[in-house]
């Protein structure tokens, strides 16, 4: 059986992808963290037999859809803008 095709590739791959979203912040490869995480569990529980290329098809459509969930939940909302009334450098 090939790596690709093994559940614990995917998990390894998102426990490498959440580090890399810690060192290198910005929810880019949260969502790839994801998607590898779900892919491996769906793996786990019992989903074989896909070709690679359907493998990765599915991998991209799970961290596509993470992503946009992140950015749905944790992203900038519309209209919202920061307004800073204290600088860090000003002294009192």
């Amino acid at each position: 059986m090939p790596i690709w095709a093994e559940w614990w590739f995917w998990l390894s791959a998102s426990l490498v992808l959440a580090t890399a979203e810690v060192i290198l912040p910005g929810y880019i490869f949260l969502g790839f963290a994801v998607g590898a995480f779900v892919l491996g569990a769906g793996m786990f529980l019992g989903l074989t037999g896909m070709s690679l290329p359907f493998t990765l098809v599915i991998f991209a459509v799970l961290s596509l859809a993470a992503y946009l969930g992140l950015r749905y939940i944790f992203g900038l909302k519309s209209g919202q803008v920061k307004i800073w009334e204290k600088d860090i450098n000003d002294i009192e």
